[in-house]
């Protein structure tokens, strides 16, 4: 573990920021991801030396050589989570130090420096304050925030990782991350690719994770559906991951959401919903689903909903299921009482309209 040195932020504004009629417009209709705030946040870690060069500065382009490791070894790895103006107007962010801890969980397993809890908070309070007014106001929106870390040791020597690395953190203002908003989704089962196998690396938050997803989700779309359904490796039956989210499914008063067996990503979103379902009269476990179980109990009424938990999209319910020798419909396909109950509960807390019994929210300003 990298030793917890205290950095100082050389804080570079940006000459060229938007005008307020500029960032206006964006915030009006900001899409997911597509516009970027007037800063970033840059540190660098040299082997030996440890983490240094902490910065705030404009948000630009980055120069790298072409031998860069990132670009052949796909040594990196990234979080996401979000700030949201409260009701009374303060600026909040969501459990930051359990991304921080799963930040460096993901590094141990690239084999990547990691970074000080502290550090990776104080990066996000730095960014988000400075460009505090790209933090939306509309209902339903936030300020989406991205860090990631990549490996900037130049050469093609494959033997060892990086001794270089580039950690940054850039932000963008989102609005729903599915276009349809609480509208249920349709979901592919996957049984000719596979997310992850055990002992690989599902439970990092790592790119190549998603770039072998895509092949996948492209086929869920000729499906005629909207997102995949990832199955386990060794005999694709037992239900893992929807797309890059958890999944819970509904049985009358308990919820069940797929185990965590080092192949699925371990979601803030899916943990907070653990610990907060007995506040709201909800029995939790973590089980294993197959996909003939949850056909049955579709079938019989016995599976009442399912949804999909994640920072990006929340909650989101999922109303049909296809594969390619089965398909049915979730219930009456529409979004389910306890779906929009958790759903509504997770954005009364981020948003300050329903208490943080659990002291969640991390204020920034």
């Amino acid at each position: 573990m990298t030793t917890a040195q205290k950095l100082s932020f050389d804080v570079q504004l940006s000459d060229h920021a938007r005008t307020a009629a500029e960032r206006e417009q964006v915030l009006a209709s900001p899409g997911f991801g597509q516009v970027f705030t007037d800063h970033m946040i840059s540190i660098d870690y040299t082997e030996g030396e440890g983490w240094h060069d902490a910065r705030l500065q404009p948000y630009g382009p980055l120069v790298l050589d072409p031998a860069t490791s990132v670009f052949h070894y796909a040594q990196e790895l990234f979080e996401g989570l979000k700030a949201y103006r409260q009701a009374n107007g303060s600026i909040v962010t969501f459990r930051p130090y359990a991304n921080a801890a799963r930040f460096n969980a993901s590094c141990l397993r690239m084999a990547m420096p990691e970074l000080p809890e502290d550090t990776f908070v104080e990066s996000l309070e730095l960014l988000t304050q400075t460009d505090r007014d790209w933090v939306p106001t509309s209902e339903g929106h936030s300020l989406y925030l991205r860090p990631f870390i990549i490996a900037t040791q130049v050469g093609l020597g494959v033997n060892y990782p990086s001794k270089t690395y580039k950690y940054m953190v850039i932000a963008s203002p989102a609005a729903s991350y599915f276009a349809g908003g609480v509208k249920p989704v349709s979901v592919w089962l996957s049984t000719d690719y596979t997310r992850a196998a055990p002992g690989g690396t599902g439970a990092a938050k790592c790119g190549g994770n998603y770039a072998a997803a895509f092949v996948a989700q492209r086929e869920a779309v000729a499906q005629g559906c909207d997102q995949v359904v990832w199955l386990d490796s060794h005999e694709h039956r037992y239900v893992e991951e929807m797309g890059g989210m958890n999944l819970f499914f509904v049985f009358g008063n308990k919820l069940v959401t797929p185990a965590l067996t080092g192949t699925l990503l371990p979601g803030i979103t899916r943990d907070s919903i653990l610990s907060m379902a007995a506040d709201l009269g909800l029995e939790a476990e973590e089980g294993r689903i197959s996909i003939e179980e949850w056909q049955a109990g579709c079938e019989s009424g016995t599976l009442t909903e399912v949804f999909a938990c994640g920072t990006a999209a929340v909650v989101t319910p999922v109303g049909s299921v296809k594969g390619a020798d089965r398909a049915w419909t979730i219930g009456d396909g529409t979004p389910g009482p306890v779906t929009l109950k958790i759903r509504e509960e997770l954005l009364g807390i981020q948003y300050g309209t329903r208490p943080d019994t659990h002291h969640w929210i991390h204020k920034i300003s």
